[in-house]
């Protein structure tokens, strides 16, 4: 058996070593690859030089190599098509169709899908520059905060509260004069915030049925008590205590949200085959919690996957196997009655100009204790790892006993690791440790 990988971030090395360890994968003698590979994932697999957005070479690889399943980790590629291509030429592989994925390419399709199928999320207004006075206009009488989303993919960075009109021009002139986000920001939404707490959700589906993976609540803001610039994800724990998410609020999200929205990519006519990404906030009204959509994704998030694969029990490569086939009503899922803390250690200026290529050290101590996921790495020519991105490395830590033991567990693991200029929240999971 032959899997490819797509991706090689954090979240793609954790995926690797989940199917790395999977039971079925080895009965099949199984051989992983990995496009385009990191120093921590070439540990299980190969490497494949071909870029994420290279749809049709990748396509070629996997029909040379007779892969067997390609799993999808980023957006891009499937924002691009890739599923398409491969099913096209009867390549079986994990992930929603182009038209699917646009829950996540494109904010203004998924807020008008929720519109139209009374899927709950906060009020909207759409602009462009075409209408950009009108969005001035709104700005003036509107009250803040507000949230300014840009339309299409900016790697988790396109979303900006704004606290006051000052800030929300700033924002859009930022979008449509300085094209921050390229064409990504040419359309984008000015929202009602929520005020509430976050959670995670990753629904594995085959368009028809699902499963819900564990809870989880990432950290966004790159600054400690939620503040500064958005991220692509400081860290992440899983799952939620009770007081944050039960089952009660559980079987509310699924009938007022993950239920309606299966439903309604079915009706139309991109019906969605993958994870389902549901960011929620859920926010308290008249006494009683009520479940809203921040954002849906196309694909597991970062690093929330660090934080909530390896709570996974039954077999990983059989799941997503499921959702391919069309039978994950077959499957079975089981969990770790475990708790887990991951911490985000990132480069220094991150999510604006940071350095590349500090030699890291430590890693080998750290994954004494915890699980290490490279995020951007990459070898020098003395075969040092060193710095390759914004975010460097995700640190994941499990306890049986408490979230208070995973949590200092993880930042044990962290304080094992250097490289100059580093930058790590020091406050992840905190907020439940309190309530504790």
């Amino acid at each position: 058996m032959k899997i490819l990988i797509i991706g090689n971030g954090g979240r793609e090395h954790c995926i690797a070593r989940k199917i790395f360890e999977s039971k079925f994968f080895k009965f099949n003698g199984g051989e992983l690859y990995c496009a385009t590979g990191s120093p921590g994932i070439n540990e299980f697999s190969k490497p494949v030089f071909i870029s994420v957005d290279d749809v049709y070479q990748l396509a070629n690889f996997a029909e040379k190599e007779k892969i067997d399943y390609t799993i999808v980790g980023p957006e891009i590629p499937l924002a691009l098509g890739i599923t398409d291509e491969f099913n096209k030429r009867g390549l079986k592989i994990f992930g929603p169709s182009q038209k699917a994925a646009e829950i996540e390419s494109s904010k203004i399709f998924a807020k008008n899908l929720m519109k139209k199928y009374n899927i709950p999320t906060a009020e909207f207004r759409y602009f462009t520059e075409t209408n950009i006075r009108d969005a001035y206009e709104y700005l003036q009488e509107t009250s803040y905060p507000v949230v300014i989303k840009a339309d299409g993919l900016a790697a988790g960075k396109g979303v900006i509260i704004a606290e006051d009109r000052i800030h929300a021009v700033e924002t859009i002139d930022s979008f449509i004069e300085e094209k921050i986000f390229g064409k990504a920001g040419e359309g984008f939404i000015i929202e009602k915030f929520m005020f509430g707490y976050e959670v995670s959700l990753f629904a594995i589906t085959d368009g028809d049925n699902y499963i819900l993976l564990p809870s989880s609540q990432d950290h966004k803001r790159i600054g400690e008590g939620d503040t500064g610039k958005n991220t692509g994800g400081m860290g992440a724990f899983s799952p939620l205590p009770d007081e944050l998410f039960d089952e009660e609020l559980k079987r509310a999200v699924e009938k007022k949200i993950i239920k309606p929205v299966l439903k309604a990519m079915k009706e139309e006519g991109r019906k969605y085959k993958g994870c389902l990404y549901a960011g929620l906030m859920i926010v308290k009204e008249s006494g009683k919690k009520k479940p809203y959509v921040v954002e849906f994704n196309c694909r597991f998030g970062d690093p929330e996957t660090q934080a909530v694969v390896p709570l996974i029990k039954s077999d990983f490569l059989e799941m997503l196997k499921a959702s391919v086939e069309g039978n994950i009503d077959k499957y079975t899922l089981e969990t770790h009655n475990k708790y887990s803390c991951c911490v985000v250690m990132s480069s220094k200026g991150y999510p604006g100009n940071f350095q590349k290529g500090n030699i890291i050290s430590g890693i080998e101590k750290a994954e004494e204790k915890a699980q290490v996921c490279h995020s951007g790495t990459k070898y020098d020519e003395a075969g040092n790892i060193i710095t390759n991105g914004g975010r460097v490395l995700a640190v994941t830590a499990l306890s049986s006993s408490s979230h208070k033991l995973a949590n200092k567990k993880c930042y044990e693991a962290v304080s094992e690791i250097h490289f100059s200029d580093s930058y790590f929240r020091r406050d992840i999971g905190k907020k439940i440790l309190k309530k504790k």
